[in-house]
């Protein structure tokens, strides 16, 4: 049992260590601001929709109210019948001085229906900065000018933006939401501090239309579950810079009740694992607090550093939530975070098994490198 608790306390080690980084992490992100524009950049911005999502109005609603003075929609749907079609019609009617679009894109040729959408409203955009945002976003009057400013640097290619989850009326996705607000983006700014920017998030990439051209178009990316991650790579190792933005989006990730928030986690975490295998498994030190619990069940002696994890753990999560985020969730309801620690502990352990998905009603198979397929029945 000693040699047990010695692996563990220096798992706990560990953890306290990446707890400190990610305070020291927050710290450097915040520092950083970019100029004020000199001017308006044309702006293109492409929404693939699917379905009516809670909150989809005001989503969209939040892009077509921007205070920019150059920039247009686009919207892509699978079918002519999707009933996200007449919420878009009545949007564009609503705001006519917004040049918008919508394309029916039919049935993806390849596993990733949303880099479809993506690559046929990057067609038929008229700038050469497009902004690709997904559904369940939602964001302030001040964005795209936020994103015109950063991308002034000519040496810019790509910038991605951080999120605050924000659940909709479900204990799993309070849960969820908390995790993504104190745990991460605690990863994601290490990465950014330790190593720079490599990668992108999903959920609003900004990209300059000559870096796409530039990595082979959405074309190399069709078959990649997890193409947000592979996009922000290779523009990286193209040599453009890509940035985590100043600008943080809300992420609204509605209320699933506990078996759909469950496989969704669980997709995330296979995709995760398909993406960066050791990263993945140097997660581990991203949950100090069921590790220190262990630890303790193991050998009570070494309760103290326990006890420091605890601390630190809290330390960390006020340091990206509090600091960055600015999270009303997770300040009003802070004894919710031991909890989502020990489901996210779980979770975590439980992407490591198994290789298929389930996305938009359809199952599918997970590549070792990351690749996705229908899966056969």
């Amino acid at each position: 049992m000693f040699f047990v608790a010695l692996a563990l306390a220096a798992l706990v080690a560990g953890s306290l260590v990446y707890c400190v980084l990610i305070a020291a992490a927050a710290w450097q992100y915040r520092a950083v601001r970019p100029a004020k524009p000199s001017g308006p950049i044309p702006i293109s911005v492409l929404k693939p929709l699917h379905g009516v999502d809670d909150g989809l109005d005001e989503n969209l609603r939040s892009f077509f109210e921007q205070d920019y003075p150059a920039f247009e929609m686009l919207f892509a749907v699978r079918e002519a019948g999707d009933p996200a079609v007449g919420l878009v019609e009545r949007l564009c009617g609503e705001y006519p001085a917004v040049p918008s679009r919508l394309l029916v894109t039919g049935e993806p040729p390849y596993p990733n229906a949303k880099v479809y959408s993506l690559d046929l409203m990057r067609a038929q955009a008229r700038h050469s900065l497009l902004v690709m945002s997904d559904s369940d976003i939602r964001v302030t009057r001040g964005m795209l000018w936020t994103l015109a400013a950063e991308f002034q640097d000519p040496r810019l290619g790509m910038a991605t933006c951080p999120y605050r989850g924000v659940p909709g009326r479900s204990f799993w996705s309070t849960l969820e939401a908390i995790g993504l607000n104190t745990e991460f983006l605690g990863g994601v700014l290490v990465a950014r501090m330790l190593e720079g920017m490599k990668f992108a998030l999903g959920p609003t990439i900004a990209a300059r239309r000559e870096v796409l051209d530039q990595i082979g178009g959405f074309d190399t990316l069709k078959d990649y579950l997890a193409e947000d991650f592979v996009i922000g790579q290779r523009a990286a190792e193209a040599g453009w810079g890509v940035i985590l933005s100043s600008y943080v989006i809300e992420h609204r990730i509605g209320g699933q009740p506990f078996r759909a928030n469950l496989r969704h986690r669980i997709r995330w975490c296979r995709s995760t694992r398909r993406s960066r295998p050791w990263g993945y498994v140097g997660q581990v030190f991203t949950n100090p607090l069921p590790l220190a619990l262990l630890l303790w069940a193991a050998w009570p002696a070494w309760w103290p550093l326990a006890g420091a994890a605890l601390l630190l753990r809290a330390a960390a999560a006020w340091a990206t939530a509090g600091t960055v985020l600015h999270d009303p969730l997770t300040a009003r309801l802070w004894w919710l975070v031991p909890v989502q620690d020990l489901a996210g502990f779980a979770v975590w352990i439980a992407g490591f098994f198994g290789n298929t998905i389930l996305w938009r009603g359809r199952k599918y198979r997970l590549l070792a490198d990351g690749r996705f397929e229908l899966a056969r029945r």
